[in-house]
């Protein structure tokens, strides 16, 4: 997906901050993806800074675990913090599953029209569960992990995101580009 000029964000009388919300699957390259991103905006000099779901359980989230309260305490977190860096003008890249479409409708409206960018970083299961970067899928397969979105638990996936990326199709770099391009 391509945004023309109507969908681009317009200039901002204040700091230009906003927030694109990567979700999707484990596996499905959201960090990968927030990374190039953050790569790609700095080159363009615009400040810019990921929270990356699997950093956030070191800290900011270590307390929860996958129930369905605990995920919506994640995603309200992160949205908060979120919110907290694009008020001082960052652009924020969040890569969280983020897997029910409620918590992601609650984190959007913390946010003025416009500065939350959707992003649904869009595999299938299957290649998510190929490429298991951290064995995952494999331990909630055999019971050793319960809760485990697209396995034992939803994913929904969003219904109108600003931006799909398929990654089976779609590089990290040229992802960066689409998100890029949401800027004035």
């Amino acid at each position: 997906m391509t945004p023309d000029s109507a969908d681009r964000l317009p200039p901002a009388d204040g700091p230009p901050g906003l927030v694109f919300w990567l979700t999707g699957l484990s596996g499905a390259g959201k960090s990968t993806i927030a990374q190039a991103t953050r790569r790609h905006l700095h080159a363009r000099g615009h400040l810019s800074t990921v929270l990356d779901g699997d950093e956030l359980r070191r800290g900011l989230t270590r307390d929860l675990g996958f129930s369905m309260a605990d995920r919506a305490e994640s995603v309200r977190r992160a949205a908060e913090v979120a919110r907290l860096m694009a008020d001082a003008g960052l652009i924020v890249i969040v890569a969280l599953i983020s897997p029910f479409r409620a918590d992601r409708d609650r984190a959007r409206a913390l946010f003025a029209p416009g500065r939350f960018v959707e992003v649904h970083v869009d595999t299938s299961l299957a290649v998510a569960e190929a490429r298991d970067p951290k064995g995952l899928y494999r331990r909630a397969r055999q019971g050793d992990l319960r809760d485990f979105t697209g396995i034992d638990s939803p994913y929904e996936a969003p219904l109108a995101p600003e931006i799909v990326i398929r990654t089976e199709l779609t590089s990290a770099d040229e992802a960066a580009l689409l998100l890029g391009a949401w800027l004035p």
